[in-house]
């Protein structure tokens, strides 16, 4: 077979586009990343966290440390100092006291988290590499995505953002892929912490029953990520016959009751745009009846 390097860059392009265009919208968006659920100042420092220190007075002094094994930091002329359970702020007046201690008059001292290594971010679901991550202070929901190879192609409509509080109780965003991804909003491209749990769920099926009066009556199936309709699924099933009735029923099953619940459907007012189409759940039933008129 003759090697063909047109169409080799063009299955090359095929495949890596989605991942480029994946990482420009998250380099672009983390930029206009709002401040929602934003690190915060106060969080404890733990094992082999990454922190940047920096002395005014003795800028040699500083620099940046990894927390060790046995809970302390290690800085030049000062030694050892316990870090592990401290919050940034209590790490800067511990690190001031043993400089007065030495001599230093007033020194200022500044300490920034670089990465968070004990408290990884857990990915979950339909990405290229679920798994722990490591992350640094700021970064978005997108980036965290992008570490993770980026959605699977049988990624549902949404993304779920789970935290827990220094409370015990835990809070969870919900965010839609199409705003997120397609639309690049960044109103919910989130700030991301260290501890958070990020599951994308996976594509689920929707299925509806057709009965009656239509061209392919039978049952059809949708992803999740579609939206469903009476007109989308009519439509589908080929269209209603001649003699099919204008009035719709629709049977929606209902958690813990034995009858569902009824809607009717005026199909010619919805197919004219006077009335909302009908949005679709899963294992609804269509019934179209006949019409004698």
């Amino acid at each position: 077979m003759r090697y063909d390097k047109t169409m080799c860059v063009s299955r090359f392009a095929r495949r890596a586009l989605p991942r480029l265009l994946f990482a420009c919208l998250a380099l672009c968006a983390l930029a206009l990343a709002p401040a929602v659920w934003a690190q915060s100042a106060n969080d404890a420092l733990g094992l082999r966290d990454r922190i940047e220190i920096k002395i005014d007075e003795q800028p040699g002094l500083g620099g940046v440390v990894e927390v060790a094994e046995n809970g302390a930091i290690d800085l030049p002329t000062i030694g050892s100092v316990d870090a592990v359970g401290l919050s940034p702020a209590q790490l800067e007046t511990r690190v001031r006291e043993q400089l007065v201690r030495q001599g230093l008059r007033n020194p200022t001292v500044r300490v920034r988290i670089v990465e968070y290594r004990s408290r990884p971010v857990v990915v979950l679901g339909a990405v290229a590499q679920p798994g722990n991550q490591t992350v640094p202070v700021r970064i978005s929901l997108l980036e965290v995505l992008l570490r993770a190879g980026g959605l699977n192609d049988d990624h549902g409509g949404v993304v779920h953002v789970r935290r827990r509080a220094s409370n015990g109780l835990a809070d969870q965003l919900t965010i839609s892929v199409d705003d997120l991804v397609t639309r690049a909003d960044p109103a919910v491209n989130v700030p991301i912490r260290a501890g958070d749990l990020i599951n994308v769920p996976a594509a689920m099926e929707i299925t509806v029953h057709l009965l009656g009066e239509i061209e392919n009556p039978g049952s059809l199936s949708f992803r999740d990520t579609q939206r469903v309709t009476l007109l989308t699924a009519i439509a589908r099933a080929g269209g209603l016959t001649e003699t099919a009735a204008n009035k719709i029923r629709i049977l929606r099953p209902v958690e813990g009751r034995d009858q569902p619940e009824e809607i009717i459907a005026d199909y010619r007012q919805i197919l004219a745009g006077k009335q909302a189409d009908i949005a679709l759940r899963d294992e609804d039933i269509l019934v179209v009846r006949e019409s004698f008129f």
